[in-house]
């Protein structure tokens, strides 16, 4: 396979991704390649696609801020249907376990992305990423069939809207999007279903599925834990608070400072990242893929 596309196959908590070594740019990478690469009967099969790829390599890129300085690495992310995505918690540890294998940035650091730079931290229990604080909106409604849900609007960098629910998350049907008002989202929006906090702030747990935007549902999504976490801590009176969160892919944790009324403090969200396999995509199925 001289002359292939090279790839590595990982997954943070079964929120699978295919990374792609990219440092000065030179991938044409399209919504229709991505989208066949994320298919998991004609690709390898991924949720969403990272390219690794030097900041400042991206100048003229409409899409991408400007570069920190500083900053070398850019996490360019692309939902699973080949749409560009503002920021993944579970790709950015991915991305971080990358690096640090790859000898590229040992230990983690400082990562640039669509929603601002994240600094991640890479050790033997795991990946933790500073996620930021996250800004609390108004209340809002999903819809998952007949069933509509009370959610709170978050923004991690990318939108979310949070729903602690009394019924089993289960229960639900999420092979189908949920509704939500489009005045809201205009762009979509990631919805998560989760049970109330079980336990005080801190050492307390949920349960929590999700519907990602772009992509479905899926395993697990590191943006949508932070929130959900967010959205438990504020139902139950808790400004701030540290809590494990289980999701269909495994446990995350999430550890929330206090802020204000519409934004919390600083984030962290923990986790592992796993990197599974390595290889080369053939050049001619990259040039056409079918």
């Amino acid at each position: 396979m001289t002359g292939g596309i090279a790839f590595t196959k990982g997954h943070g908590t079964q929120n699978d991704f295919v990374v792609l070594p990219d440092p000065d740019a030179a991938l044409d990478l399209t919504p229709e390649r991505v989208a066949a690469l994320c298919d998991r009967h004609r690709g390898l099969g991924a949720d969403g696609v990272l390219r690794v790829v030097r900041w400042a390599k991206l100048a003229g890129d409409e899409t991408v801020p400007e570069p920190v300085p500083g900053v070398e690495w850019f996490m360019d992310y692309r939902n699973g249907d080949g749409s560009i995505a503002e920021m993944c918690g579970n790709g950015v540890r991915v991305f971080a376990r990358y690096l640090h294998d790859r000898g590229w940035a040992p230990g983690g650091g400082a990562i640039g992305t669509r929603a601002g730079v994240r600094t991640a931290t890479v050790s033997a229990a795991g990946v933790s990423v500073q996620m930021g604080p996250v800004t609390i909106g108004p209340a809002s409604v999903a819809t998952s069939g007949t069933a509509r849900f009370d959610g709170l609007v978050l923004d991690v960098g990318n939108p979310h809207l949070a729903c602690v629910v009394s019924a089993d998350p289960d229960a639900l049907d999420l092979t189908r999007a949920p509704l939500h008002d489009p005045e809201v989202f205009p762009h979509g929006v990631n919805v998560e279903f989760l049970t109330p906090l079980d336990g005080p702030a801190d050492g307390g747990r949920i349960r929590m599925r999700v519907h990602e935007r772009g992509v479905g549902e899926t395993r697990a999504c590191g943006t949508g834990t932070v929130a959900a976490v967010v959205a438990a801590l504020r139902a139950a009176g808790h400004a701030a608070g540290d809590v494990r969160v289980d999701t269909p892919g495994g446990e995350l944790r999430v550890t929330v400072e206090a802020g204000s009324d519409t934004r919390t403090g600083a984030t962290v969200l923990h986790g592992p990242a796993v990197l599974l396999a390595t290889g080369e995509l053939d050049r001619d199925w990259w040039d056409s893929p079918a």
